[in-house]
């Protein structure tokens, strides 16, 4: 539950402004500023950074189909001024305490000739970056063609970009390309560019709710519009006239850990919902999952069949050894037989395969101590799992599962609905009603005490602040297309995710692959192309509440001294860092474990990766708390490791260090360090 830590303070001064054509309202550091000006009845703004222009006057607005256009002929008026300063507490995270401070502009704006309000815009500004949304009570304004919001960027002719394509066959799971700005076309949020001054920008959005996803569409050189994702009939939005837009957000950073170092997202949405959720648990899990990708088990039934009684209490036995906390078992339900990527008119969500007794392998969950986590693939038929979610929550409840992995494994734009006339219509992930059904799983899901971690998902915008039982999801190129994507993810696939989808919140990527040669070595298969060092890294570069311990039980086995490190690194953490980085090259993340209840997590994780060029580095301790001692339990490359034919090399050793030490990090081609500093 989020609670008001007794040192908030809360502050809200309001002003009335007098009626101009431009207004404007600076972040508390002074060193933001937008502007919004109403000059010619067009409504724009722009953004500085520290007097340097970033967004140039960028147009505001909507279509409608039937109702006048909101774009022109429009006045500025009844504007206020806010300053608000707290700090609030997640119930898990990346960090415990969040301090939200930033100052506010609300403007109404007028049509000229009715002198009817058309919408009110509201600004928040913070030190790392701003949000703005418009508000709009119009009866009459139900559906939204268009939305007109533009960035335009100043000076774009030499900023580098970093991007995926936007409504693709492939959702999310596309490799990252780096290209300069004006070669970016139709991208996905969160999109992160580099100006000429070296400032970095990403352009993304907060509170996704009842809305259609925004992509952004590259018009004129430097000027992206919002494109949002239409229903099957075209339609952008469909709305009642009376509603809030998500925020449209832009974070700044004077360098790349600026952006990583934001809590943006999460101070423009609202507080938890939920009330109690203490039984929202953070924590690693194994899975039923990676033999099936690596062709050793299968998802279907028969004599390869991955989901069955005996495998799943074996895998608990050994959850419960080595400090996990459940299992994830996917396939153990009906309708997985033949090519179950087009399966999703008839899996059965209660009903199991005969070799897998539910009732069992709970009794077997609850003597281990290890439980049961549930999966639910619909192959992108919604309607189908609709029917039957209450049931499947309720039988999940029955059996002590209190972790739920969904999936909606489709093409884009493929989601199956049908309709109240009884007819299928295809939609896309990020549309708007996708937007709604994925939420109405996570409100429903909570009603039975489950968190929900959603794979081919709607993009993450911050309602885990609202929702704390929407543990993670995946929305990108994950672990699994190491075992079978053609190409496989390369070297700087990860150093590129914290800087681009991470910035929208926690991604369950899968790591800790120790077995590389599935497939064999070299560069020629499908295979992680990284180092051991560097699996083990990732657990800490790459947040989630929730972590899997990807590989096969016989694997970690065969490499225990590297297998401690996934035992001891906690999944919720006190407070985190981005000490170094420059976006695709490489990232050092600090994290402290944290603190619950009289338990104080003094203990601090490390987690260091570069792409595929070796680098050294050198980082400073000084994050580390000054009056204690530490012994660095340091796993890194050893002196002949590189990804390629020597991913295994491996350096473990340990060192007592302090806050006022320095450690030089080398890293192997696509290596890392993982590195455990434990409080003596």
């Amino acid at each position: 539950m989020y609670l008001r830590t007794l040192m908030s303070v809360g502050i809200t001064l309001f002003s009335s402004l007098a009626f101009t054509a431009s207004h404007s309202v600076s972040s508390p550091s002074k060193a933001i500023t937008v502007t919004v000006n109403d000059d010619n009845g067009q409504p724009t703004y722009q953004v500085r950074f520290k007097d340097q222009l970033i967004i140039d006057n960028s147009k505001l607005g909507f279509d409608f189909q039937r109702h006048p256009s909101m774009r022109n002929n429009l006045t500025s008026s009844k504007a206020h001024t806010a300053t608000h300063h707290d700090q609030w507490q997640q119930p898990w995270g990346e960090t415990r305490l969040i301090t939200d401070h930033h100052n506010a502009l609300t403007l109404s704006f007028i049509d000229k000739g009715t002198e009817a309000t058309a919408y009110k815009l509201r600004v928040k500004v913070f030190n790392d970056g701003l949000g703005f949304r418009y508000e709009l009570n119009k009866p009459h304004a139900l559906n939204i063609t268009r939305e007109l919001t533009e960035f335009v960027f100043a000076n774009s002719d030499k900023s580098t970009a970093w991007w995926i394509p936007a409504r693709g066959w492939n959702r999310y799971e596309y490799t990252y390309n780096t290209t300069a700005l004006h070669d970016a076309a139709h991208v996905h949020t969160p999109f992160t560019l580099k100006n000429a001054a070296g400032v970095h920008i990403s352009i993304h959005e907060a509170a996704l709710v009842d809305y259609a996803a925004m992509t952004l569409n590259q018009r004129r050189p430097g000027t992206f519009i919002a494109d949002l994702t239409p229903w099957s009939d075209g339609i952008a939005v469909k709305t009642n006239g009376t509603f809030n837009t998500p925020w449209r957000t832009i974070q700044i950073g004077e360098n790349a850990t600026g952006l990583l170092n934001s809590h943006l997202i999460l101070n423009l949405n609202e507080p938890n919902k939920l009330g109690d959720v203490s039984w929202v648990k953070p924590g690693k899990y194994l899975g039923i999952w990676w033999g099936m990708h690596i062709g050793k088990n299968t998802w279907s039934s028969g004599e390869k069949h991955g989901a069955t009684t005996k495998n799943t209490k074996e895998y608990l036995n050994f959850a419960a050894q080595y400090g996990f906390d459940g299992v994830l078992v996917e396939g153990w339900n009906t309708g997985w037989d033949g090519d179950w990527f087009f399966n999703g008119d008839v899996f059965n969500f209660v009903e199991s395969y005969p070799d897998f007794d539910i009732d069992a392998i709970s009794q077997h969950s609850k003597k281990v101590g290890a439980q049961l986590i549930g999966h639910h693939e619909t192959s992108g038929n919604v309607s189908n799992y609709r029917t039957q979610m209450k049931d499947a929550f309720a039988l999940y409840q029955q059996a002590g599962v209190s972790q739920v992995k969904t999936g909606y494994v489709a093409d884009g734009g493929n989601i199956k609905r049908i309709d109240e006339r009884g007819h299928a219509r295809f939609e896309w992930h990020d549309g708007q009603f996708m937007v709604n059904e994925y939420l109405d799983n996570v409100i429903l899901a909570a009603k039975y005490k489950l968190s929900i971690n959603t794979h081919e998902p709607i993009k993450d915008t911050g309602l885990r602040r609202t929702y704390p039982n929407w543990l993670s999801r995946e929305g990108a190129r994950g672990q699994e297309f190491n075992a079978w994507g053609t190409p496989p993810n390369p070297p700087e696939h990860t150093t590129l995710l914290p800087y681009t989808r991470m910035l929208a919140g926690p991604m369950d990527f899968t790591p800790g692959i120790f077995d590389m040669s599935f497939n064999g070595l070299g560069d020629k298969t499908n295979r992680p192309q990284t180092t051991l060092a560097k699996q083990l890294a990732l657990y800490v570069v790459l947040y989630s509440p929730i972590q899997m311990a990807a590989d096969l039980p016989e694997n970690y086995l065969a490499k225990p001294d590297a297998f401690q490190f996934i035992q001891d690194v906690p999944t919720d953490w006190e407070q985190s860092i981005a000490l170094a980085g420059e976006v695709g090259d490489y990232i050092v993340f600090a994290r402290q474990e944290r603190q619950r209840g009289k338990y104080a997590g003094k203990d601090w994780y490390l987690g260091a990766i570069t792409d595929e060029h070796p680098r050294v580095t050198t980082i400073k301790l000084d994050f580390l708390d000054k009056h204690t001692e530490y012994e660095a339990h340091i796993y890194q490359d050893g002196e002949k490791a590189e990804w390629k034919n020597n991913p295994y090399d491996i350096h473990i050793s340990k060192k007592r260090v302090k806050a006022t030490d320095s450690l030089s990090l080398k890293f192997a081609s696509s290596g890392g360090t993982a590195i455990r500093f434990k409080a003596l």
